[in-house]
């Protein structure tokens, strides 16, 4: 427990507060996304920007974790109307590794499961593909955290699998 505080201290927004400022005001939903290039995370980004118009924004807030510099962010989370949240940039995704989240293997990454939502996501959807921007390996997870715990988590088995959002958030909160 006392490593997960250390490191929700040390994680710093683009707007300079740390994780666990914000987590003992109100609670999070921390989105650690794949590279902007992947079509897996653009359908995220879009997701998020729905939940958030519907977000009691007093009580919780989003955060994203992505693996490119603020300036390439920003432009990605402008495309999809999510500019305005908070996000953390970790380059060489040490943030990714402290909340365990992996690096995929080619079943999970480039598998048949991962072909077929694949094809849904970016061609059906329209989310397309673009350049790797971050690391190509590294999988994506969600944290809904409160106080500095963790109250749920969704830690994605394949690059293609979709968080339930809403369930995540809809949990007692801890007294």
């Amino acid at each position: 427990m006392l490593r997960v505080l250390e490191v929700l201290k040390d994680m710093k927004t683009n707007e300079g507060y740390s994780l666990m400022e914000i987590s003992n005001q109100k609670n999070v939903l921390l989105v650690f996304l794949r590279h902007f290039g992947c079509s897996f995370c653009r359908e995220a980004m879009q997701e998020i920007s729905i939940l958030d118009k519907d977000l009691d924004h007093e009580s919780t807030a989003i955060i994203l974790v992505h693996m490119s510099s603020e300036e390439i962010a920003v432009n990605y989370f402008r495309r999809y109307k999510i500019e305005h949240l908070l996000r953390i940039s970790d380059l060489d995704c040490t943030y990714y590794k402290h909340f365990g989240l992996i690096k995929g293997t080619f079943n999970q990454l480039f598998g048949f499961r991962s072909w077929v939502r694949g094809i849904e996501a970016s061609l059906i959807k329209g989310h397309g593909w673009g350049h790797q921007l971050g690391d190509g390996f590294q999988m994506p997870g969600v944290f809904f955290i409160s106080k500095g715990k963790i109250l749920s988590e969704f830690k994605h088995k394949y690059a293609s699998d979709k968080p339930d959002y809403l369930s995540m958030m809809n949990l007692k909160q801890p007294q």
